[in-house]
């Protein structure tokens, strides 16, 4: 019962982020509540006994997709563009929205779920997922790592051109 309400209490919070996220007319406030819903989902996948989702969706998702984000839009120069107005579009958006979560809580309710066995071991697949990240995939991870790193030192060049005296 307990477990129920914390969930539905977790719910909630991503739900409110997620709405938040698109209600809202400030980025930078959209961006907090980007991060509201991913806490929200870090703390559901904890109730699930998913640790490692839950630190990944924190560190990555959480500190490092919302930095960036952040930064982008500290280093876009949001005064020449034009101001986004409502269009007609946002009631037919509303009912698309309306009809997907309608599609998924039917489907979520009438799918017969089973309960999956928990692990004798809890550590032999972090263990084994260190190992793999560690040896299989590093090069792949240092690649990506230097993909990023160069995408933002892009967009601080683009950014810093045409500025004098720097």
């Amino acid at each position: 019962m307990i477990v129920t309400a914390v969930i539905g209490a977790l719910a909630g919070l991503t739900l409110t982020g997620g709405l938040g996220v698109v209600t809202t007319r400030n980025v930078v406030y959209a961006a907090v509540f980007l991060l509201l819903s991913l806490v929200g989902v870090a703390g559901i996948f904890i109730m699930l006994l998913a640790e490692f989702l839950a630190l990944v969706q924190v560190l990555i998702y959480g500190g490092a997709i919302t930095i960036v984000l952040l930064f982008a839009l500290m280093l876009t120069r949001t005064s020449e563009q034009a101001q986004v107005e409502d269009n007609s579009q946002k009631p037919l958006a509303a009912l698309a929205a309306i009809g997907s979560f309608a599609l998924f809580a039917i489907a979520a309710l009438f799918t017969p779920w089973r309960e999956k066995d928990a692990p004798q071991e809890p550590m032999e697949g972090f263990i084994e997922l260190g190992e793999r990240l560690f040896s299989d995939f590093a090069v792949a991870f240092e690649i990506a790592s230097l993909v990023l790193l160069v995408a933002l030192i892009g967009a601080v060049v683009l950014t810093r051109t045409g500025r004098q005296g720097s």
